[in-house]
């Protein structure tokens, strides 16, 4: 008790010295809190986007790790022994199957799996009573090309197919159409519905989950430009055999954000979202197999031979509670049979990490201006401390003499530092606790702004600032653009890959400072206390008391 008595006593004594020293442990106190409250800020962010974060994970074909294996045994300069071999790539590639229907749903039974739901989409020509929608005086003649991929209206990512075409080709080659007929398992993957971007008008309803009845919805823009209501029915026929037609009803008519806009001239009829056709999976499937037994071979113009069956492509998503089930369930497929030329990917958990970018580079860098204030201050702190010893020598020496311990004078010496210390600690963190939040929110949104900047002109350097997204200034589009952009799976902006889009970056957090943060600044007070303490301890403790006083003068 005499010690800290002691020690509050001297505090008083000396308090220009012990001022200097809270200042300058108030500017550290206050620099830690914000550094420690910015990386909190980061770690209560990632976990609150983690928990309101839906999952969706898809299976592929691992082509790229497939080409990587073959080129195991290149020489300098990336050159494989001969160049790559593309025969070997095409028979390997030929050889590969994609996944059926049946795998994937094998596949679903991982007890991490929340939801499962898979996409069937097909193409079509219409007939008199059904007219693509386009803006063209004139029919131009249809185009023959196969299948690059398929714009999903609305849904999961196509899984990709082993030769580069969408996963699940159900069938040989695909002909393009003007009609996009996509087929959903269940209402769940209707996302455009889910999220309230597209909805039925009054008057008619979606068709019945898993039916196998030719019941279809068609766009409201589809009904208007044919003259189409409730009730109705349409003929498709398939775009590489004319005779062979399929009768739907038209149970209900949608609205979509996704149809607005929509520039046709950049692709296909069929790819316009005014000219997609929703209905179930099980009754295309009955159209897909329906074409099937009825197939013939066809000859084009350029003399080439194809069988005139319909062709589908399978997208299969996986839904998941969080990301440690999406993570359990990469390891759960293998235990089912996935072969390793498979991989598991979610568009959703790579759009989380971009989103990151600029707060795991303030928080890295909160780290370091933590660590370098740190050493610093303590720095300082010590060297203020070394003279206050020197110049209380004397005291030191006499107290000694009388009888007290070197450790009991180096404690008061510690409860003087403890004590200054702690206090500018207090208030340090009362002023970084008011001001961190404004701070990190500030600090972050000048670092995506940084980040967009640093894409944007990366793109004007390569000369490409007419990209979406990012291309453009500040990352937006231009206004002729389309405002919604037909989603290829979780409502995700297709193009934003294709053309380097700007991510959507975490630019604000709510709280920085909690009780994590309470808790790390007491542990750097007490660090402090020490590192100051250290140098007067070690002089205090080597000091001779009859040399002190014997050479007061």
């Amino acid at each position: 008790m005499y010690i800290i008595k002691n020690a509050l006593r001297c505090i008083g004594r000396s308090k220009g010295r012990n001022i200097l020293i809270g200042i300058i442990a108030l500017v550290i106190a206050v620099s830690a809190c914000i550094g420690l409250s910015i990386r909190q800020a980061a770690e209560s962010a990632k976990a609150s986007a983690l928990d309101g974060m839906s999952v969706t994970a898809t299976i592929s074909y691992d082509r790229a790790g497939a080409m990587g294996d073959m080129a195991g045994g290149r020489g300098q300069g990336g050159k494989g022994q001969g160049g790559f071999d593309r025969n070997q790539f095409a028979d390997m590639m030929s050889g590969a199957s994609s996944l059926t229907l049946e795998e994937y749903q094998k596949y679903a039974t991982a007890e991490s799996v929340d939801d499962f739901y898979y996409t069937l989409t097909a193409y079509f020509n219409g007939s008199d009573s059904l007219l693509p929608v386009s803006d063209e005086t004139t029919d131009s003649e249809e185009s023959d090309g196969t299948l690059d991929g398929s714009l999903d209206g609305g849904d999961s990512s196509v899984s990709q197919r082993p030769n580069g075409m969408g996963g699940g080709m159900m069938g040989g080659m695909m002909t393009m159409g003007d009609f996009t007929v996509i087929g959903y398992s269940s209402d769940s993957s209707m996302t455009a519905f889910v999220n309230g971007n597209a909805s039925i008008l009054e008057g008619g309803t979606m068709f019945e989950e898993g039916t196998s009845d030719y019941v279809c919805v068609i766009s409201e823009e589809l009904a208007i430009y044919n003259d189409l209501a409730v009730g109705d029915t349409v003929i498709i026929t398939n775009s590489s055999l004319e005779t062979e037609t399929y009768t739907l009803t038209i149970s209900g008519i949608y609205t979509s954000s996704e149809t607005n806009n929509f520039d046709n001239a950049m692709f296909d009829r069929g790819q316009d979202p005014a000219n997609q056709i929703y209905m179930s999976a099980n009754a295309l499937q009955a159209i897909l197999d329906a074409s099937e037994s009825v197939s013939t071979t066809v000859t084009d113009d350029y003399g080439r031979e194809s069988e005139s069956k319909i062709t589908g492509t399978l997208a299969a998503t996986y839904s998941f509670a969080d990301t440690d089930d999406y993570y359990a369930f990469e390891q759960e497929v293998r235990t089912l049979g996935l072969d390793d030329s498979y991989t598991v990917s979610s568009t959703d958990i790579t759009a989380f990490e971009n989103s990151l970018t600029p707060l795991n580079t303030l928080s890295t860098m909160a780290g370091w201006f933590l660590l370098v204030i740190l050493i610093i201050g303590g720095i300082i702190l010590v060297v203020l401390n070394i003279f206050n010893v020197r110049e209380r020598k004397y005291e030191v020496g006499v107290l000694t003499a009388m009888g007290m311990k070197k450790w009991k004078v180096a404690a008061q010496f510690m409860c003087e530092i403890l004590v200054v210390t702690m206090l500018a600690v207090v208030i340090g963190a009362g002023i970084g606790a008011v001001s961190s939040v404004p701070v990190t929110n500030a600090l972050l949104e000048g670092q995506a702004q940084s980040q967009s900047n640093q894409q944007s002109q990366m793109e004007q350097n390569f000369g490409r600032p007419g990209d979406f997204g990012g291309g453009f200034p500040g990352g937006n589009m231009p206004s002729d653009m389309p405002s919604d952009i037909p989603d290829m799976g979780g409502g995700k902006n297709p193009f934003g890959d294709m053309f380097g889009g700007a991510a959507d970056y975490i630019t604000e957090v709510d709280s920085a400072m909690n009780l994590t943060v309470v808790f790390q600044m007491i542990g750097v007070g007490l660090l402090l206390t020490l590192i100051a303490s250290a140098a007067s301890v070690l002089f205090i403790m080597r000091y001779d008391p009859l040399k002190i006083l014997a050479n007061r003068d």
